[in-house]
């Protein structure tokens, strides 16, 4: 607990959950020399109603901290996209049709009302800034 950043964005439960984990890992290599055979389901403490905390329970954490930083990476990387690599017209279409920047994703017959133009020009306008996007992705 000593050791934990709140400023670094990390969940207190994935981070600690990592830590009694590397803590069981020590605990195992350092328990190599003794050859002593330990099972995933032997009890190592109780929990706050008295129930039996196994070895089992403290690894199996859904942690998806790796899929959360790398879908904030890709997260701020679209948003520099959209102001790079598009035109406003697009930028505009893109955030209507898909809640972006604070809009709320919407249908092309609305987006196409509200920018007074037809459904299928939206959806060309849609499918070309798409395509940029894609390429400007795979040039960073």
């Amino acid at each position: 607990m000593d050791s934990f950043d709140p400023t670094k964005g990390i969940r207190l439960s994935s981070y600690v959950s990592r830590c009694i984990e590397n803590e069981i890992l020590m605990h195992f290599r350092s328990g190599r020399k003794s050859a002593q055979d330990v099972s995933l389901s032997e009890p190592i403490d109780t929990d706050k109603e008295g129930n039996a905390l196994t070895i089992l329970d403290t690894m199996a954490v859904d942690d998806t901290i790796l899929e959360t930083i790398d879908r904030r990476m890709k997260t701020g990387q679209l948003y520099g996209l959209l102001e790079k690599a598009l035109t406003p017209r697009e930028r505009a279409i893109l955030c209507r049709r898909y809640g972006l920047l604070g809009c709320l994703p919407q249908p092309q017959r609305e987006v196409a009302q509200a920018l007074g133009i037809s459904r299928s020009y939206v959806s060309r306008i849609e499918k070309k800034a798409l395509e940029k996007l894609r390429r400007a992705f795979g040039e960073e």
